[in-house]
């Protein structure tokens, strides 16, 4: 799914096993909407939307902080942007500071894939309402930003329509490794969401609490679920 902003991505999109859909959902577009947030919409929400994206799921994604926060050369100088910077300006200005360091840390490569997505970071905050609601999940990976993406809609003016946002929280460390792990889980228990798409309001808890006891057999996760409505 391309951005909303304005250009689309200029570099080929990475290639991910698309998952095992269920046989009813092979569709030019899923029923339902998927919003993806992390911090910063670089690392952990990117993984998720080429995943998720590349499996035939409709999904957006976004960052809660309040800057774009990267790595950089000390703990104390990470490099930071603007949201709405574009991944391929964020590519050029490290690969001018130091292109060996940066490459051998992740980082270009973080922004390359950003690149081949989608034009530009989203803040989840800074999104329409409309946008929002467009969402019946929205999955969280930290319990932070899980908790930040609640507040923010709880505070939001409720539109006529009201509708339920299913909000889950998978939570993950921000490295790459961890990050595309988590976006198989993460594939996995929104496929279960899509083959559900009719009764998702009734069904979600169910599907969630089911997911969380089969996993906790394979790798322990802890899900943190919340219906919010706006």
């Amino acid at each position: 799914m391309s951005s909303r902003s304005s250009g689309g991505p200029s570099l080929p999109r990475p290639v991910t096993p698309p998952g095992i859909a269920p046989l009813e959902n092979h569709l030019p577009k899923s029923k339902i909407s998927f919003g993806v947030v992390c911090s910063s919409n670089i690392n952990r929400s990117m993984e998720a939307h080429l995943v998720l994206g590349n499996a035939g799921l409709r999904v957006e994604s976004y960052g809660s902080g309040t800057q774009v926060r990267l790595p950089g050369k000390t703990a104390m100088e990470p490099k930071i942007f603007k949201f709405g910077t574009p991944y391929e300006h964020m590519f050029h200005n490290l690969a001018l500071d130091d292109a060996e360091y940066f490459s051998r840390n992740g980082v270009l490569q973080l922004c390359r894939r950003g690149a081949a997505v989608k034009r530009a970071p989203n803040r989840w905050q800074d999104t329409p309402t409309d946008v929002i609601q467009s969402h019946a999940v929205v999955i969280a990976f930290e319990e932070r930003i899980y908790d930040a993406v609640i507040e923010d809609l709880q505070i939001r003016e409720p539109t006529e329509d009201f509708k339920p946002i299913h909000v889950i929280c998978l939570d993950t460390k921000d490295n790459p490794q961890e990050a595309a792990l988590q976006g198989q889980v993460a594939l996995d228990l929104c496929w279960r969401l899509e083959h559900a798409a009719d009764e998702i309001d009734e069904r979600a808890a169910e599907i969630i609490d089911e997911f969380q006891q089969e996993r906790i057999h394979v790798t322990p996760i802890r899900i943190l679920y919340q219906v919010c409505y706006l």
